[in-house]
């Protein structure tokens, strides 16, 4: 692809999540990056980008340790990850997709003899990305989505009534949904530096005792197919920064560079994307 395309991250923790945002996209071709990590780039129809995607695996310090890799790599303009999760309110279904208006590392704290006390670490989702969902939801058809905050911790919650459910639920309690990876893209997006980020989840159970039936019966391919198809909706509605943006490379100034006569002194790289300072030697010819 050319370097000057726009690129978007779309990351995935799981086969099904990642063939539902795949069956979306045209035209694609699979990258390696120099550590063996995998991606496919590919289009989406309509719009400017270059989607390049991505199964990781599952796990918050995998996902970090990745991200940070390909968003090295790629210098994507924005981040998604997309995927399932379990139900934490009871005015969730099957199949709802929850937009991370902000991501919550639910297992921080401290052990104390007067009791667990938390020490919440959150990521909020990138204004311009939960926008754009704003904007995207209000004609996007058969999806029931929700603009709410998501836990995210290390572990798969399969028990309304176990500790983990209640520790949520009184420390995180604006929380719709939990999952295992968002705070690991979240916090590598933030690293970054001026990166869109933002977290996409379907509803795949309702973190009870119910998870192991609702999978088997389908749930977590319909879940992974609402989150892709409202992941990609976001896309349409957000658009590349210009490239003379702060933060992007400037186009070459017509005529610029070696004879160009524009007078003081000039570098010009053109065609492509440099980062870090430059190191040079001016030269004065009579």
């Amino acid at each position: 692809m050319p370097e000057t395309e726009p690129i978007a991250v779309v990351l995935t923790a799981l086969p099904v999540e990642y063939d539902a945002v795949r069956a979306l996209l045209e035209s694609l071709d699979e990258v390696v990056l120099d550590d063996g990590t995998r991606l496919e780039q590919g289009r989406l129809s309509g719009t400017g980008w270059t989607v390049a995607l991505a199964e990781l695996g599952e796990g918050a310090l995998t996902t970090a340790a990745l991200t940070t890799r390909i968003v090295s790599a790629l210098a994507p303009e924005c981040l998604l990850f997309v995927g399932v999760a379990g139900g934490l309110k009871d005015d969730l279904r099957l199949g709802d997709v929850v937009v991370g208006t902000k991501v919550y590392a639910v297992h921080g704290g401290k052990q104390t003899p007067q009791g667990f006390l938390a020490r919440p670490e959150a990521w909020h989702g990138s204004h311009r990305l939960v926008q754009a969902a704003r904007s995207a939801l209000r004609d996007l058809d058969g999806v029931r989505a929700h603009r709410k905050p998501i836990a995210c911790g290390d572990v798969v919650l399969a028990d309304e009534r176990s500790a983990l459910r209640d520790h949520i639920r009184r420390t995180y309690n604006d929380a719709y949904a939990v999952e295992m990876e968002g705070s690991g893209a979240s916090h590598a997006a933030h690293l970054s530096g001026r990166l869109d980020a933002l977290v996409v989840r379907g509803i795949s159970d309702l973190a009870d005792a119910g998870k192991s039936t609702a999978d088997a019966e389908g749930s977590q391919e319909l879940a992974a197919g609402q989150a892709a198809k409202v992941a990609l909706a976001v896309l349409r509605k957000h658009d590349p920064r210009p490239r003379n943006a702060p933060g992007t490379r400037e186009e070459p100034h017509p005529g610029a560079g070696s004879g160009s006569g524009s007078g003081g002194d000039t570098i010009t790289f053109q065609g492509g994307t440099y980062y870090g300072p430059v190191v040079g030697k001016i030269t004065r010819h009579n």
